[in-house]
């Protein structure tokens, strides 16, 4: 009966930590209902077959059950659920050896006291709780960076602290209950004490995820209402030019009786002149389409917009295929902190321009983005080179174009050409 309720225990946390790592690692193929049925009736199948307590039986089983559940819950490979199901075969198996290990170097007499309940529990506890923290290390070691789409952020290392001190805790209790004869009372204590203490370490890490999951939905519902916002503003531009398109198009007639008046004049520099004009004029500028990444397009165009309202000439080039490998988040902090930075400076600068362009290194993973914009005061210090920090932003622009580049592993370089009263802005990032 005692070895009945502690293997029941044993598996119901393994349980637990498949579920945990199979739902951090890989996309589920069956719903979460489905999959909970599954992984139940495998274990069940398990526990019973424990109960006639065959160690080679239970690995062997305890590997090909894992395997199943992985192949029929989860897409993967079979191959690749064979490597998974192996290393969860793997580190089971050694927490328990290292736990039996501790326990006959520390505490040789710990294990054969009868085989007490409460033993045998906090063995099971103490085994699982080293279980549990090698298989968090593990599943934020093999997480694909993608599946967060640059969210992932590594501090989460941190909470590896809690399981490691819930061990060492563990191994103090062992050696306590070794060194000094306790009360029937006081072992069942920390016999229950070890089973709270491996339920809150899986309750932070169940708690962590639910954190994780609402925070990327929290950045995905932004990003969405960034994109509707920069839609609205792009169509509305397209508005009005289609509106100042059909007013120069009704004009038009007027135009030609002009030009033929002109032209009977034989006034023909200023003929030249007039359809100069007309041809320059920003009506007729087809701005709509400035690049084929359908997020920047739309981020182009209404910094545009911006530009020819503060008598500012913008120019891009956008190479096709450049900048799709960057998330649309990265996307938007990047292009628009740096036309941000770039309008703020050329306003109210005559003849000011912003020329932005992006190119690959042809046969290199590495994309370049360069940023011209003219400027009229170098605004790096003097001594140590560093941009000055804007007083009510604090800088927190230039910050967040730091983070992209990091995050993408290229490098930011920026420069004052004094001779041209140029700012330059050159980003190299690697796919």
């Amino acid at each position: 009966m005692i070895n009945t309720i502690c293997y029941f225990f044993s598996f119901f946390v393994e349980a637990i930590i498949l579920w945990q790592y199979s739902s951090d690692l890989f996309p589920a193929k069956r719903t979460p209902q489905r999959k909970l049925a599954v992984l139940c009736s495998l274990y069940f199948i398990l526990f019973c077959v424990s109960l006639f307590e065959s160690i080679w039986l239970n690995i062997i089983l305890y590997f090909f059950l894992n395997l199943i559940f992985l192949m029929t819950q989860c897409y993967l490979n079979w191959y690749t659920a064979v490597f998974h199901s192996s290393i969860l075969t793997a580190v089971m198996t050694m927490s328990e050896l290292v736990v039996y290990g501790i326990t006959k170097r520390f505490a040789p007499h710990f294990l054969d006291n009868g085989r007490e309940f409460y033993h045998l529990l906090f063995f099971s506890v103490f085994s699982k709780l080293i279980f549990f923290a090698v298989a968090y290390i593990l599943m934020h070691l093999m997480r694909n960076p993608k599946k967060d789409t640059g969210q992932y952020d590594k501090s989460v290392f941190l909470l590896v602290f809690i399981p490691l001190t819930s061990i060492f805790i563990m191994f103090t209790f062992i050696s306590i209950g070794e060194s000094v004869s306790l009360p029937a009372s006081l072992d069942w204590m920390v016999a229950v004490g070890a089973v709270f203490l491996l339920a809150a370490n899986l309750l932070m890490f169940e708690i962590n995820q639910y954190h994780q999951k609402k925070n990327m939905e929290f950045t995905e519902i932004q990003l969405l209402l960034q994109k509707e916002s920069d839609l609205a503003r792009y169509y509305k531009m397209l508005n009005v030019q289609n509106e100042n398109q059909r007013i120069l198009i009704h004009d038009i007639k007027k135009h030609l009786q002009s030009i033929d008046m002109l032209n009977e004049q034989k006034e023909y520099a200023k003929i030249s002149a007039y359809i100069r004009q007309l041809v320059l004029s920003p009506d007729l500028k087809e701005f709509s389409r400035l690049c084929d990444h359908e997020m920047l397009n739309s981020i182009l165009c209404r910094y545009m917009q911006q530009c020819t309202d503060s008598h500012i000439t913008f120019h891009a080039d956008i190479r096709s295929g450049t900048t799709d490998f960057i998330a649309d988040n990265d996307l938007t902090s990047l292009f628009c902190n740096l036309l941000d930075n770039a309008i703020a400076a050329a306003s109210n600068i005559p003849d000011s321009f912003i020329e932005i362009n992006t190119s690959k290194h042809e046969k290199t993973p590495f994309f370049v983005i360069t940023v011209i914009n003219s400027c009229r005061k170098n605004p790096f210090l003097c001594k140590d080179r560093q941009l000055n920090d804007n007083k009510n932003g604090h800088g927190f622009g230039l910050k967040s174009i730091r983070k992209v580049v990091d995050q993408y592993h290229g490098n930011l370089q920026m420069y004052y050409n004094d001779d041209s009263l140029t700012f330059h802005t050159v980003i190299t990032l690697k796919q």
